[in-house]
C-alpha cells in the first residue's frame, strides 16, 4: 500500500492515480493526513480492496506533500552507521544517540530547499512512520506498532550544528525544509525485509551515499524499544533512522550544497526525492 498527501488529501496510490481515502470510506477516514493516522486498522482494510478502477486523478509530482506533514514528534538518530562513525572519527554509541527535528521542518518529496549558510549537508535517511502508539514497547513486538516507511534527507547546517559546545543538532537541522520526506508511506507488509532497504542518495547528478539498512547498529525494533521506554509515540510519529557514511562534511576536500543544486534521495520500493538547493530570501 502507496499512501499519498495529494494537495492536503491523503489516499492511496494506485498505478499512478489516486484513490481518495475520505470518499471511498464513506467519510470514515479523514481527508487530513493526520487525521487520518488514528484510524490505521481502518486505512489497512479499505485500501487493501482498491483497484484501478476505483482510481481518480494522476498523482502529479509537484502536488504530491509529505505523506506526514504535521507529526507531534519527530526523533532522530545520529550515528547508527558505523561506516558514518568511522568516517566522522567519532566511537561507536553504546546507546542510541537521540535528538529531534522540529516537525515545522518537514517538506514534500519535490519542494526546494533554501540553504542557510555555505555549509550545508546532506544526509540520506529511512524514515519510520509510526501506526500504533508505542509505550514501553519490547524489541519483539515493535514492528506491530510501524505503520510503513518513507525516504527522507535530514538536511543539516554544519555552521550551526557545529558553532559551540555542545552541539546544536536540532536547531541546525530544523530549518525550512530541512527535512523532505515522501514519495509515500509504503506499508510494511510491502517489504519482504524491512531490515534489508537500500538507500542512495545523489548530488548534481553525483552519486555520494549508497548502503543498506542492514547496516545500522540499531535496528529499526531497537530503536523503538528504546525510545518507547522515555517517550510515548503516537500513529503519525517519525524516526529519522540515522545515515550511512558518504556525507559531504568528511569528504576530503569538504563539499557542502550550492545553489542550484539538486539532491536526490532513493529507497527502492519507495521511491526518490529530488530537492532543489535555492537561496535563502
Amino acid at each position: 500500500m502507496r499512501l499519498v498527501n495529494l494537495a492536503g488529501r491523503l489516499g492511496v496510490e494506485v498505478a499512478g492515480r489516486f484513490v481518495d481515502l475520505e470518499l471511498h470510506s464513506g467519510g470514515r477516514i479523514p481527508s487530513d493526513p493526520m487525521a487520518a493516522y488514528s484510524h490505521w486498522d481502518a486505512i489497512r482494510q479499505i485500501a487493501s480492496g482498491q483497484s484501478v478502477g476505483d482510481a481518480g486523478p494522476i498523482v502529479v509530482p509537484e502536488k504530491v506533500g509529505p505523506p506526514v506533514p504535521k507529526p507531534a514528534q519527530v526523533f532522530a538518530i545520529g550515528l547508527n552507521y558505523r561506516d558514518h562513525a568511522e568516517e566522522a572519527g567519532l566511537p561507536i554509541p553504546d546507546t542510541p544517540m537521540v535528538f529531534t527535528k522540529f516537525p515545522t521542518c518537514l517538506a514534500g518529496p519535490n519542494e526546494e530547499v533554501p540553504l542557510t549558510s555555505d555549509r550545508v549537508d546532506w544526509e540520506v535517511e529511512q524514515v519510520v512512520v509510526i501506526g500504533r502508539e508505542a509505550d514501553a514497547v519490547p524489541k519483539a513486538r515493535a514492528w506491530q506498532h510501524v505503520a510503513g516507511f518513507c525516504v527522507g534527507q535530514d538536511i543539516s547546517d554544519r555552521k550551526l550544528q557545529f558553532a559551540g559546545k555542545p552541539p546544536q543538532f536540532s536547531l541546525g537541522k530544523s530549518a525550512r525544509a530541512f527535512g523532505p520526506i515522501g514519495p509515500a508511506l509504503v506499508s510494511l507488509d510491502e517489504f519482504p525485509n524491512p531490515d534489508a532497504l537500500v538507500l542512495r542518495c545523489w548530488v548534481k547528478g553525483e552519486l555520494m551515499q549508497e548502503s543498506t539498512t542492514e547496516n545500522m547498529i540499531f535496528s529499526v525494533p531497537e530503536l523503538i524499544e528504546y525510545i518507547s521506554s522515555y517517550c510515548v509515540m503516537q500513529p503519525g510519529d517519525l524516526i529519522f533512522t540515522g545515515t550511512p557514511a558518504g556525507v559531504g562534511s568528511v569528504r576530503t576536500p569538504r563539499r557542502y550544497l550550492a545553489v542550484g543544486e539538486t539532491v536526490e534521495s532513493e529507497i527502492p520500493g519507495i521511491g526518490r526525492l529530488s530537492n532543489r538547493c535555492v537561496a535563502r530570501i
